[in-house]
């Protein structure tokens, strides 16, 4: 294990709860709501994915950096999170490797606590719920670090258009063009959809309808993000007017915004979905898949019905919606991961499927199906 120093340092809840391990020098005090992570690996990922914006992720797996950090296996330019806590800080090992974990983190003045019973704090948030938390490195003035963690919000214009590119990007070739709307995407799902063959466009979070449609795109692709996707009124309307114009997928936060967009309903979870091993039925062949995850809102079931689609897939562990498939136009959407970083590539199929019912090679319906 890595030298750390002996500074203690505190995670404070909104709800009163302390939990102490040892501060990693260099950390900074920070606040943002607390949620934890399943994955076993893939905390470079973890750390640089758009989608954790605002949040303290607390890792679930005992040993973290094992490997180090390596920049291919980054999501974005810079990391997300407010804070990072773990029960092991490790030394890595790994023919990659080009920094410590520990060295990224303080390079990037990431607030840091190790040593924490994680085991504890993960069922406490099981039980209550993701709370507001204070990482600090003190307890005096406790009162008014619970009001900071009861403070706890997003910034007035939503964290999408925070971590969102502001200018449009042209990568990759081919003979299709794909619109990729960034709320928030991971450079996977970017490259992702390049090594298929295709010409990508990026483009910010709040373009209008009209704007994509003068790309002349042979698909759309709305990506993953922070936040309630209830938030983003101008994504949901962009979407609501291309629906029915080309052929639409939607990534996480993609799904429930391309719900919203429907005409559905969506809602925060309890604790959410997030990590590398989740698993999904899907409701047309009873076939079960193993999925990488990362959100805290979910569709409502029962608001999807009379909207045109089916449910595609479910979560087994709570029967969440998980992807809907439209019966007549050619949308789908996907709750979790298919670029699969980290995690599983069980699903990376439909990424294919999408790509090839563009290029007219196989029947929109015939994806995930």
């Amino acid at each position: 294990m890595s030298a750390l120093n002996k500074n203690k340092g505190y995670l404070i809840l909104e709800d009163g709860h302390i939990f102490e391990g040892t501060l990693m020098e260099g950390s900074k005090p920070s606040s943002g709501e607390v949620v934890f992570n399943t994955s076993a690996f893939g905390y470079e990922q973890i750390l640089t994915d758009p989608s954790y914006a605002g949040q303290i992720v607390v890792m679930t797996y005992p040993l973290i950096g094992n490997y180090g950090v390596s920049s291919r296996l980054l999501e974005a330019d810079q990391p997300w999170v407010k804070g990072f806590i773990v029960r092991g800080l490790n030394i890595g090992e790994h023919y990659e490797k080009e920094e410590e974990l520990k060295e990224f983190l303080q390079n990037h003045q990431l607030a840091c606590i190790s040593g924490v019973d994680t085991r504890a704090l993960t069922r406490l948030i099981r039980n209550k719920g993701t709370m507001g938390g204070v990482i600090s490195d003190t307890l005096d003035n406790l009162e008014d670090l619970i009001r900071r963690a009861r403070a706890v919000a997003p910034p007035p214009e939503g964290f999408v258009k925070q971590v969102s590119r502001k200018d449009v990007a042209r990568l990759g070739s081919g003979d299709k063009r794909i619109v990729l709307v960034d709320y928030g995407t991971k450079k996977s799902i970017a490259s992702s959809i390049i090594e298929r063959g295709c010409e990508l466009v990026i483009v910010p979070a709040d373009t209008p309808a009209s704007t994509i449609m003068e790309y002349n795109p042979d698909g759309l692709v709305l990506s993953n993000g922070p936040g309630d996707p209830a938030e983003c009124d101008y994504a949901i309307k962009a979407v609501k007017e291309l629906i029915g114009s080309l052929p639409i997928l939607g990534i996480c936060l993609g799904h429930q915004i391309l719900s919203l967009a429907l005409g559905a309903n969506t809602r925060k979870m309890v604790f959410g979905h997030r990590g590398s091993n989740h698993p999904v039925k899907d409701m047309r062949n009873g076939k079960i898949y193993i999925t990488s995850q990362n959100h805290g809102y979910v569709a409502d079931e029962s608001s999807l019905a009379g909207r045109g689609v089916e449910v595609l897939f479910k979560n087994l562990n709570d029967g969440t919606v998980e992807g809907i498939i439209h019966r007549e136009l050619p949308l789908m959407s996907v709750q979790f991961h298919p670029e699969a970083s980290p995690g599983p590539v069980d699903t990376a199929y439909i990424l294919d499927d999408f790509i090839e019912s563009i290029k007219g090679n196989i029947d929109f319906a015939r994806i995930a199906g």
